[in-house]
């Protein structure tokens, strides 16, 4: 079962695919946001399928595949979360998560456009695991605790420019995370009783040439860590999302260029799909 929305920017039909059929799911939600997670969507979902109660949704496979949820209340990212990652960062791996935030409006979908103004020189991929919180977290007892408030896992891309986060930061890695469209998220969320956050192949390329090949094996801090530690400082709500963290082999280590007009961006992580992105250098 995979969760997407389907059609133009900001008119997306939130609909559920399930044997390779994509199923409407205007009859249960107006749209994959806060409220349907709050209110037990996931679960009235696969209900509703099992009883045969929705419809398959015309020309689902012409329809632009948009970001698989909309409007969360917070995109939380952890960083040098892969201990490889941090060593080429020239970092010994953090004691505990280093977070920084971006803002909703850098939600994309995974084959859209990567636009980045002429002043992006440094602009840089990251294939992640994403977390969909799918119940409040707040103050969570224990790791096995945090992963009883996810709903599902989604691959993300957490774009960056690094000269906007390192060299003019002011000590905020957030400025150079929040240009739009830099959180591209898709195709889908995967329930979380379909998938296995710990170990999961997640690859990337740019013009077909590998740059990240790793596993979530490789997590310094696991999903139900991450979920436990923050929540002692933050409450999580339905519909947030959690960044996970990337492994090595991004434009930052000096190994390889960072992008640049025209450049196609693809990543994947098993069982969650599969980006591709052309950047495009917008004046």
């Amino acid at each position: 079962m995979e969760l997407l929305r389907l059609g133009t920017p900001e008119h997306e039909i939130p609909v559920v695919r399930d044997n390779g059929v994509c199923f409407d799911l205007r009859p249960l939600t107006t749209d994959i946001d806060p409220t349907f997670f709050a209110t037990g969507g996931i679960a009235r979902v696969r209900a509703a399928l099992e009883a045969g109660d929705l419809a398959e949704l015309d020309g689902a496979a012409e329809m632009r595949i948009g970001a698989p949820l909309t409007r969360p209340s917070a995109i939380v990212c952890v960083g040098m979360n892969y201990a490889a990652h941090a060593r080429e960062a020239g970092s010994e791996p953090p004691e505990r998560p280093v977070i920084f935030f971006k803002m909703p409006s850098t939600i994309s979908g995974p084959t859209d456009a990567i636009e980045l103004p002429p002043y992006a020189t440094k602009a840089d991929w990251e294939v992640e695991l994403g977390v969909v919180i799918g119940a409040r977290a707040y103050r969570v007892a224990s790791s096995e605790e945090g992963l009883d408030h996810v709903a599902g896992y989604v691959l993300a891309n957490d774009l960056s420019e690094r000269r906007l986060q390192i060299e003019e930061s002011g000590g905020q890695w957030s400025k150079g995370k929040n240009l739009p469209g830099f959180t591209p998220l898709g195709p889908w969320i995967s329930p979380v009783a379909e998938v296995d956050p710990g170990d999961l192949r997640l690859r990337s390329w740019v013009n077909g040439e590998v740059r990240q090949d790793s596993s979530t094996s490789d997590l310094i801090f696991s999903v139900g860590e991450i979920i436990h530690q923050l929540s002692q400082a933050m409450a999580f709500e339905p519909g947030d999302v959690i960044l996970t963290g990337t492994p090595q082999g991004v434009a930052m280590s000096g190994k390889h260029p960072y992008l640049a007009d025209g450049d196609v961006v693809e990543l994947e992580i098993e069982g969650l799909g599969r980006h591709r992105q052309v950047v495009t250098v917008t004046e």
